[in-house]
């Protein structure tokens, strides 16, 4: 079959090859691909890959065979998937506990953007308690994590503080749902009660200073590449707890929630450049380069 694979050489040490076809497990679907979408932390140029890897997370298509186990969709069902790599090929196997049935109303392009950055900013916001009131801010806003965490933290009735590098990364963003769209942390009126943080770096120890007591960051990134200075003191006077979100396996369920928000109008994927997988590697530079708000997707010519 046809693949992504890691070649130091090519723009983006991306290039289409040629790989042996996935053999699936007893509980895994093999699906034929139409989208994958393309995440910051996979790129080779983050993850050192080693030359021939196929990488690749999130990616959605057509069941064509359905897992022997008996378990998960029939072949036909229209799918979107994540796993540890592997995605960003023609065919892959991937267990039923990693994928969500697509309603028609949708497509494949859309759903490629989900997995990865959806699911992860859904358990960001719950791992800080989002709820009604509560004031949240989320840094990398721009970004695919941070437009779905302004999205679902508006939808929980948070009053959302929507953090980006300048005033131009953040157009869109209240329409999205954020009440405030700052581009730095002095902007913060009053105390906030939970972060959402894909930045890192120095950003990260000012906006301490704007918790509130008992408050609460969620880390899910550190994207700034920048050493993040914090003295543990930091969190003792107002008791703040900073914590660690990474997905685990069987996001489904989470999945299959984000899929019905986007059916039903309530979600927007946020899908900024879409280009066939022979541009892989043009892509994945504008990606690095922080071209591109929101989510990248590709399509399998």
């Amino acid at each position: 079959m046809r693949a992504l694979v890691v070649d130091h050489a090519a723009p983006g040490r991306l290039a289409l090859g040629t790989v042996a076809d996935p053999v699936p497990g007893p509980d895994e679907v093999l699906v034929r691909t139409t989208a994958i979408s393309i995440n910051y932390g996979e790129l080779p140029t983050n993850t050192g890959a080693a030359e021939g890897v196929v990488p690749g997370w999130d990616a959605a298509g057509v069941v064509e065979r359905s897992a022997s186990g008996g378990r998960g969709p029939q072949p036909g069902d229209r799918v979107v998937t994540r796993g540890r790599s592997g995605g960003w090929a023609e065919l892959r196997a991937v267990h039923v506990d990693e994928l969500a049935v697509l309603p028609d109303a949708v497509g494949f392009t859309t759903a490629a953007a989900l997995p990865v950055a959806g699911v992860t900013a859904l358990q960001a916001l719950r791992a800080v308690g989002v709820r009604p009131g509560l004031r949240v801010v989320v840094t990398g806003a721009s970004g695919g994590v941070g437009r779905f965490a302004v999205q679902l933290a508006r939808l929980a009735g948070a009053e959302v503080y929507a953090l980006v590098g300048s005033a131009a990364r953040g157009e869109g963003l209240a329409a999205l749902g954020a009440d405030h769209v700052l581009t730095g942390a002095a902007e913060i009126e009053g105390p906030v009660d939970a972060v959402l943080d894909n930045v890192g770096g120095p950003l990260l120890s000012e906006l301490l200073g704007h918790l509130a007591p008992e408050g609460v960051v969620a880390s899910v990134g550190t994207a700034s590449g920048q050493p993040t200075p914090i003295h543990p003191y930091q969190l003792v006077p107002n008791r703040l707890t900073l914590r660690g979100v990474k997905l685990g396996e069987g996001i489904g369920h989470d999945l299959a929630h984000l899929v019905q928000l986007v059916a039903d109008g309530r979600l927007d994927a946020s899908v900024d450049r879409v280009a066939d997988w022979s541009e892989a590697g043009e892509l994945a530079t504008a990606l690095v380069n922080r071209e591109v708000r929101g989510k990248a997707v590709l399509t399998l010519g």
